[in-house]
């Protein structure tokens, strides 16, 4: 045996071999990318969602949209424009809208010669209770009628029952 066979490094030896990368699947790879293009897709909706789309004026659905809006902003001055004579004469003037949190949406339009049925849905929204917030929903109807090619409400849901300003100090 040689001085230089005892002092050389000692060999390694042969153990498993290293393994190469794993490859991923490539179907977990797909699925990841559509869960992260959805994701992107549903937040690009929520965000892109703007103010609802403005109907003609001059159509029923129109009027009605105008007039819930103006209930919902508390101008009644506004709003009321939008009524029959008969209907602003009926008005109880004890009653006021409550508009804090309502949606408003069009379900559908039956037009007529000279009158016009407009079905909205309408959700209200309260806060309180044991389970956190409630919703209550009903379906109701405007009721307009044509007159010098306009389109005024005859009838309107309680909910969203206006009268004239009275010019007293009241906001109503």
């Amino acid at each position: 045996m040689s001085t230089a066979d005892s002092t050389a490094a000692p060999t390694p030896e042969p153990g498993p071999a290293p393994q190469p990368a794993r490859r991923r699947d490539p179907a977990l790879l797909v699925v990841l990318g559509l869960i992260i293009l959805l994701v992107v897709v549903a937040l690009i909706v929520v965000f892109t969602r703007g103010q609802p789309v403005l109907l003609p004026a001059g159509t029923p659905g129109g009027v009605v949209q105008a007039y819930s809006a103006a209930v919902l902003a508390g101008d009644e001055s506004t709003a009321v424009r939008y009524l029959t004579a008969d209907a602003q004469s009926d008005c109880d003037p004890t009653s006021t809208p409550v508009t804090d949190d309502i949606r408003i949406t069009l379900v559908d339009t039956v037009e007529r010669e000279s009158s016009a049925d407009v079905r909205v849905l309408i959700v209200t929204s309260y806060e309180s209770g044991p389970f956190g917030a409630s919703e209550y929903e009903s379906e109701e109807a405007f009721d307009l009628v044509g007159t010098d090619g306009d389109w005024l409400i005859e009838r309107a849901p309680w909910q969203l029952t206006v009268c004239e300003p009275t010019g007293q100090g009241d906001d109503r």
